[in-house]
C-alpha cells in the first residue's frame, strides 16, 4: 500500500459520491482517484487505477456490490474492498462477507468511524460497524443452536427471494402497521423502511401497496411464509 491511501468510490448516487469525496478530500492521507456508477464500472475503474481500496455501494446497476466484490477479490486480492451501504440485513452481511469484503459500515456511520475503517482495512484488518459486529455475533450462536432441519421441509420451502428484513418488514406492512410505526419497532429510520418497501414490491412485481396487499391476500404460500 503507498502511503496516501487511494480511493475509488462506487455508488449509483452522485449525491453520495459527492458528499464521500468532499469528506475524504479533507484528509492528508487519502486520495480518491477515480468514481463509478455501476458495478461493471466499478470493475473497469479498478482495472485501470489500481487502487489501494474501494468504497462499494450494494445495490447498483450492472452487477451489485457483492457480486463485484467477487471479482475484483478473484483478479485484484490486494484491493481492499469497503462495503458502505444502507442495508443491515444479514444476507448482505454474510453474503458480502463470503465474496471477500474486508469491512461492512452503514451509512448512517460517523465521519470518525468511518475514516478508522479505511485505515483498518488497508492495515490488513477486517472492520465492521457495531451492529454489524452484533448481528454476526447472533447469527453465528443462532447456527450452533439451530437443529438441523429435514431435507423434505426445505425442499418444499417457497423462497421469494426476501432478506429476512425484507420479510420482517412484509409481514408488519400485511398486518396495516405504517411505515413510522415500523421505523419506530425496528429502530429505523421511515426512509429506510420505505427503501425495503420498494425492494420488496420489485421482487414481488407489483407496483404500489395496494397491489402487494392483494397478493399476499391471494397467493397462500405468500401468507404462509410470512407467518
Amino acid at each position: 500500500m503507498s502511503e496516501v491511501i487511494r480511493i475509488v468510490l462506487a455508488d449509483d448516487h452522485e449525491i453520495v459520491r459527492t458528499g464521500l469525496k468532499l469528506l475524504l478530500e479533507t484528509e492528508e492521507d487519502i486520495e480518491v482517484v477515480a468514481e463509478a456508477s455501476d458495478g461493471e464500472e466499478a470493475f473497469l475503474t479498478i482495472e485501470k487505477e489500481q487502487p489501494d481500496a474501494v468504497i462499494m455501494d450494494i445495490r447498483m446497476p450492472n452487477g451489485n456490490g457483492i457480486e463485484t466484490t467477487s471479482k475484483i477479490k478473484r483478479s485484484y486480492p490486494k484491493v481492499k474492498v469497503l462495503m458502505l451501504t444502507m442495508h443491515d440485513d444479514e444476507e448482505y452481511i454474510t453474503k458480502s462477507i463470503d465474496c471477500g469484503a474486508d469491512g461492512y459500515l452503514l451509512k448512517d456511520t460517523g465521519k470518525g468511524e468511518f475514516l478508522k475503517a479505511i485505515h483498518a482495512v488497508c492495515k490488513g484488518h477486517k472492520y465492521f460497524s457495531g451492529d454489524v459486529s452484533n448481528i454476526l455475533v447472533t447469527r453465528y450462536l443462532s447456527s450452533i443452536r439451530e437443529e438441523p432441519r429435514s431435507q423434505v421441509t426445505e425442499e418444499k420451502k417457497v423462497d421469494y427471494n426476501l432478506t429476512k428484513r425484507e420479510r420482517q418488514i412484509l409481514s408488519l406492512i400485511s398486518r396495516g402497521v405504517s411505515n413510522k410505526a415500523i421505523a419506530d419497532d425496528l429502530s429505523k429510520s421511515i426512509r429506510t423502511v420505505e427503501t425495503h418497501r420498494f425492494n420488496i414490491m420489485k421482487k414481488l412485481d407489483v407496483n404500489n401497496i395496494v397491489e402487494l396487499l392483494h397478493k399476499i391476500d391471494q397467493e397462500p404460500e405468500l401468507k404462509e411464509f410470512l407467518q
